[in-house]
């Protein structure tokens, strides 16, 4: 088993149980611009995908028609409203204060704009248990790749476990030379997950204390 130095987490569907939020966000906009909504979280997670530019694409969004940047203002204003009352996945907390106890730092890293994430973080009470959070400095969530290997750059020698749940998760764990766990209760689906080939696909952030921690 690997020593990790680091374990580096996603925050939006790895540990914020924001997937309802974005659901109904995306809803909102599709309606409001008329295009069909979508149905199921089934549906939302087979869409879901990074860049989420491309993501609008699959949803019907003409740029021509409407800016992806006025699309973002306007998705962030609903998912603001809707994420208020959403919460963090039930094993986080002790999942964080787990890992903190073996002696291992924790950071998040996040294509989420970063006052906005670290309000989210704050307001969930799990700020103490980590030594960093990085996020981007626009909300416009192309990717945090950059983000990650400059981190890395500045951490040559630390062992990295990255926990996320999107392809670009498992995209910027190699760009970073780190391990990658996947959770299936966030954004994309099983399948997609699995054909990443990431050091493992969990259904619960327990799984990772208990076997690769």
């Amino acid at each position: 088993m690997e020593h990790y130095t680091h374990v580096v987490w996603d925050f939006n569907g790895t540990l914020f149980n924001d997937v309802k939020a974005c659901i109904k966000s995306a809803n909102r906009l599709l309606e409001r611009h008329g295009l069909p909504l979508l149905s199921s979280v089934e549906d939302y997670r087979a869409a879901f995908g990074f860049p989420i530019i491309d993501y609008y694409r699959r949803l019907g969004f003409d740029f021509e028609k409407t800016p992806y940047a006025d699309l973002a203002v306007e998705w962030v204003a609903y998912y603001l409203e809707q994420s208020a009352t959403a919460v963090l996945y039930p094993d986080v907390t002790d999942t964080l204060r787990t890992v903190r106890a073996k002696g291992i730092s924790q950071l998040i890293l996040s294509a989420t704009e970063k006052s906005m994430l670290e309000k989210q973080i704050e307001s969930l009470g799990i700020l103490p248990y980590l030594d960093e959070v990085l996020g981007l400095d626009n909300i416009h969530a192309y990717s945090k790749r950059e983000l990650g290997v400059i981190w890395r750059d500045a951490h040559p020698n630390a062992r990295l476990l990255f926990v996320g749940d999107t392809d670009h998760d498992a995209q910027v764990a190699a760009a970073m030379g780190a391990d990658c766990i996947l959770v299936t209760t966030g954004h994309q689906p099983r399948t997609v997950l699995e054909s990443l080939r990431p050091l493992a696909v969990v259904d619960s952030l327990g799984e990772i204390c208990e076997k690769y921690l």
